[in-house]
Order: C-alpha cells, then structure tokens, then sequence
C-alpha cells in the first residue's frame, strides 16, 4: 500500500501514484509498459493475475525494476505531514526523510516496556507512565533483594521468595556438580582406556626387542665359537709351519754333510732318506 495522498502538501503527479491502490508510491516498481506500482500492490497482484493493470501487457515478476532516477528524485522530494498529525506533531519534511523522523517522533504510539502492559502511549509520554505502571518492577523494600511487580506487592513474602530461590540454586549446584562427575568420569574411562591400550603396545614393544637381543646373543655366541676355531686352526698353521722350518733347515744341513763326503768318495747312500720318512709321514696343514 501507498502514502495517503491527504498527507501530502501541493500537487502530486499522476505519474507518482500507484496504478492499483491509487496512493502515493512507496517502494516503487516499474514494469517494462513504464507503469509503476508500490511493491507490495503489484506483488499482490501477479498472485491471481500475470498481466498489468492499466493495460494488460503480460508481465512476470522478474521483468520489474526500480524507478527511473528521475522519477525516484521527484517522489522523494514531495512534502507530507508526519503520521502523528492527529496525536498533534506538525512536522512536515520530505518523503526521502520521512520514515526517519516517524521513527523518532515524540507522537509516535509506543507499548510500554514493562511485561504484561498492554497500555500504549505517546514517546514522550513513556517515562511518566513507566513512574506509576502498575506492572513496573522494583526491589522489595524489606531488603530480599528480589524484584517485584507492583500488582504483586501483596502476594510478595521474602522468606518464600528466598527459600524458593535457595531451591532453585541448590537444583542448579547439584545438576552441575552431577554432569562435572559425568565429565570427569568420562575422561578418566577415556584416559584409562588410552594407557591400558598404550601399555599393551609397549608391552609388545619389550617382547619383540627382548626377541631380537635373543637373536644378536645367538649370533655374538656363533661369531666368538668361531673366532675361537679359527684362533686355534691359526695356532695349529703356525706350529707345522715352524716344524716343517726346522725339518727344511735338517734337510739342508743334511745335503750339504753329504755332498761334502760324497766329494771324498762316491758311495750309493741316499742323502733324502730323512726327507722320504718325513713324505710317508702324513701331516694335516691347514690352509690359512
């Protein structure tokens, strides 16, 4: 619906008026026909009907657009009087600014602000109603300190009113207190259940290493097993060695006694007896 044109001061434009509800735009669209109609008007009436107005081209709701600036420039510039002028506000401003001082005006109706009035009043009125509102609130006078209506006074007692307050907070203590145990009960199963799941990993952790120092001791054992066959097999080398040494250094001397005889007078002896003994003896040497 449009401003009513009663409250406008001097001549309106037919161009600035609603085709449907006949008042001054508010809000305005234009349709591709350049009629224009308060947003709400035509809104309403593409509900039961898909054409305009004034001249019943099809339209859709989403060929509408705003205003010609123009057009906008000239409605907001129109003076009317404040909605209040029958409550006494003779204030008369622009269309562009009138909703802002509408908002503010001290003719306005407000509803009182105390729960369960149903009284309205005039804005500059609101204090002086809000002083004797027999649904104002207020702090008891016998020191309580609970708030109280004034239809209450006679039905106020401190002594209820704080026992029940006194209830109300021992039933909100003991809900908390019951959903900290929860909470706590709750991380500690979590916690415990963390641990026995991260002892039984560790205790995995342990047999598989105490498996493997097994395997390196089993190993280190073989490893010396064999250093010690090889120390003695090297010990064995190095005693034939020196034996056969020492046979070598017979065998030589040997020869060259029997040359030196041999030199003297022939004879058929055979110089190597000691060394074909030593050739039927069998010897085990290890080759290193």
């Amino acid at each position: 619906m449009g401003y009513d044109i009663e409250r406008f001061v001097g001549y309106v434009n037919e161009g600035l008026l609603c085709s449907i509800c006949r008042d001054v735009l508010e809000d305005p669209l234009q349709a591709p026909c350049e009629h224009a109609f308060c947003t709400a008007c035509i809104h309403g009436w593409l509900v039961h009907h898909s054409n305009c107005p004034e001249d019943r081209q099809m339209i859709d709701v989403s060929l509408l657009r705003p205003l010609y600036r123009y057009m906008r420039n000239d409605l907001n510039r129109l003076q009317l009087h404040c909605k209040n002028r029958e409550y006494g506000c003779q204030m008369v401003c622009s269309l562009e600014s009138i909703d802002r001082h509408e908002r503010e005006c001290e003719y306005s109706q407000i509803p009182c602000s105390n729960a369960g009035c149903t009284v309205q009043v005039e804005r500059r009125n609101l204090d002086g109603h809000l002083a004797v509102c027999e649904y104002r609130s207020r702090e008891c006078p016998n020191g309580c300190g609970y708030t109280i209506l004034s239809v209450e006074d006679t039905q106020h007692n401190c002594v209820a009113e704080l026992r029940t307050e006194l209830e109300l907070l021992r039933s909100e203590m003991i809900c908390r207190v019951e959903e900290a145990k929860h909470e706590m009960e709750s991380r500690l199963d979590s916690q415990r259940r963390h641990m026995v799941q991260k002892e039984s990993i560790l205790q995995n952790e342990i047999e598989e290493l105490k498996s493997q120092m097994s395997r390196m001791m089993s190993d280190v054992r073989s490893l010396m097993a064999a250093e010690r066959q090889h120390r003695q097999e090297l010990e064995q080398a190095e005693l034939e060695k020196r034996e056969l040494m020492e046979l070598l250094r017979g065998l030589q001397k040997d020869s060259r006694l029997t040359t030196a005889e041999g030199s003297r007078k022939p004879t058929n002896f055979r110089p190597l007896t000691r060394l074909e003994s030593v050739k039927r003896k069998p010897r085990e040497v290890t080759v290193i």
